[in-house]
């Protein structure tokens, strides 16, 4: 994906956490009653995935190494425009947590900070996020998150890259 395509989703983005902030763009009626969809089972990924839909999507059980760091995966699926695997989770971090592994992928990845202090490192470049920052490695750049607060620290993940499996 180069970065014409990636600007290209950044609204679709946009649009998915101004709902998930509870601020929805002003619709009119009719309006159709629906159910949130619980996320899907946590851990890797595994199996055929499915396309994503319009909805609301809780978050499914916590998968890693609670009680220091785990997660809670949202949504995990293939977008129809493009044919990109989209994958969005809930990660916390405790205090004095050991640094996360350094993970390679192909995937676009992109880190919302909701609480505390941590720092990203991205293709050899340490930097630090408060709440409210946005972080982001691209595909095939070496990274990882190390809370450094004294409390903790959470943030959402959205990948965004070709499909795999």
């Amino acid at each position: 994906m180069d970065r014409r395509e990636f600007s290209a989703l950044l609204p679709a983005l946009c649009l998915l956490l101004n709902e998930a902030d509870g601020q929805s763009a002003e619709r009119t009626e009719p309006y159709t009653k629906g159910t949130p969809t619980r996320g899907p089972v946590g851990g890797p990924l595994s199996g055929p995935l499915r396309p994503v839909e319009n909805g609301v999507y809780t978050p499914g059980p916590a998968y890693g190494t609670p009680p220091q760091r785990y997660s809670n995966r949202l949504l995990a699926g293939v977008m129809q425009v493009g044919s990109m695997q989209l994958d969005i989770h809930e990660s916390r971090q405790e205090a004095g947590t050991p640094q996360e592994a350094v993970i390679v992928h192909p995937h676009n990845k992109i880190w919302l900070m909701r609480e505390g202090v941590a720092e990203l490192m991205t293709a050899g470049v340490v930097r630090t996020m408060r709440a409210g920052d946005i972080g982001f490695c691209k595909g095939g750049d070496p990274h990882w998150m190390r809370n450094i607060g004294h409390g903790p620290c959470a943030y959402f993940v959205v990948t965004i890259g070709p499909v795999q499996g």
